[in-house]
């Protein structure tokens, strides 16, 4: 639900997912916000060296933030530490820029997703320590698309029928499972995977390899699909790195 902005929000919790410069001496800073969602902001003289909120605009660290403005580009008056400094080093670094990507690309603005705002922050952590990259990342990008509204059925195939583990499945998008064994002409689109994958993404189990590798050919593929004909930087990234 999208929310009607008011003139000046005071110390909101939020992330800065992008920066670009604008004008001469400023930067336009896109926030990802608890509050309001993805807000875009001017920060003025932001470049200039001696720039209070210069050393400020860092990813992936938890700030407040105060700004106003009834436009869609706002002003941004002040950032503040929100928290300690996360660090997130090599691969862990690029997997940070890869959530920041996917939340410019399809997080409307101005439209708010509290428990979202919440699992990215949590995720963040999850990066700086965890061991399992590619784990961490197919959890987000099935709460993002859950969080935004699209339908991503796993329990159950377009029929209503329970998915069953020893079963062949090929995933649509905006349809969900359909078992291969009761169509009498397979579909030409989707991903074909195992029933038992779709129970362990349900049930937030990624331990078995088959699991791991067909849950990330998956969401390549609904991404792909939400995303339209632009593709991500920081997705090829990630594939020529580790087939993250």
């Amino acid at each position: 639900m999208a929310l009607v902005s008011t003139h000046r929000q005071d110390n909101q919790a939020v992330y800065v997912l992008h920066t670009y410069p604008f004008k001469e001496t400023s930067l336009v800073v896109e926030l990802f916000t608890h509050g309001f969602g993805r807000v875009a902001t001017t920060a003025k003289g932001a470049r200039r060296p001696r720039s209070a909120m210069r050393g400020m605009l860092q990813s992936f660290q938890p700030l407040t933030a105060t700004w106003s403005g009834k436009l869609e580009l706002k002003t941004l008056h002040s950032l503040d530490w929100a928290g300690g400094l996360l660090l997130l080093k090599g691969e862990a670094l690029m997997c940070g820029f890869y959530l920041n990507e996917l939340l410019l690309r399809l997080l409307p603005r101005e439209d708010s997703h509290g428990a979202l705002f919440e699992y990215y922050s949590i995720t963040l952590k999850t990066l700086a320590f965890s061991q399992d990259l590619a784990t961490t990342l197919r959890r987000f990008e099935l709460k993002l698309l859950q969080e935004l509204g699209y339908a991503i059925p796993l329990n159950n195939d377009v029929n209503d029928a329970p998915i069953l583990a020893e079963a062949a499945y090929r995933y649509e998008a905006e349809h969900g499972a359909i078992r291969l064994s009761r169509q009498i002409n397979a579909p030409q689109n989707g991903i074909q995977l195992a029933g038992k994958t779709l129970i362990d993404m349900a049930n937030d189990d990624y331990t078995n390899v088959q699991t791991q590798q067909q849950s990330k050919q998956l969401m390549r593929y609904l991404l792909a699909h939400y995303l339209g004909d632009k593709p991500l930087h920081t997705r090829q990234l990630l594939i020529d790195l580790q087939g993250l």
